[in-house]
């Protein structure tokens, strides 16, 4: 399963983005999970969302990101409200437990 995120960009401090994740395969039985890198930082875990809809968040992100599926289109969004510059990284979604399955990543960067 080949994974294509999309969505990002230039946002200011307080503004909203809704990331998308189409995956070319079926993901209804997958957890999938959103994750960011930030400049000179690790790969962190954001937020994840099991086959069943069961969702946990990082807590640098709860309250403020949601993360859903749409398991007909395959397809798995993170929607971002009140975004902050330190979550300025690139978002990667992924299937949680498959190595290699990582998407190219998108973009957001969150500045005045």
């Amino acid at each position: 399963v080949q994974l294509v995120e999309s969505g990002g960009g230039l946002v200011q401090p307080g503004g909203s983005l809704r990331l998308s994740c189409a995956a070319s395969g079926s993901i209804l039985f997958y957890s999938m999970g959103w994750y960011r890198q930030a400049p000179g930082k690790q790969r962190e875990v954001v937020a994840t969302i099991t086959s069943n809809g069961r969702t946990n968040y990082s807590d640098s992100v709860k309250g403020r990101f949601t993360i859903s599926r749409d398991n007909a289109k395959n397809t798995v969004f993170l929607q971002m409200n009140s975004l902050k510059p330190e979550d300025t990284a690139v978002y990667y979604c992924k299937i949680v437990g498959v190595a290699n399955s990582w998407g190219q990543g998108t973009q957001v960067a969150v500045s005045s």
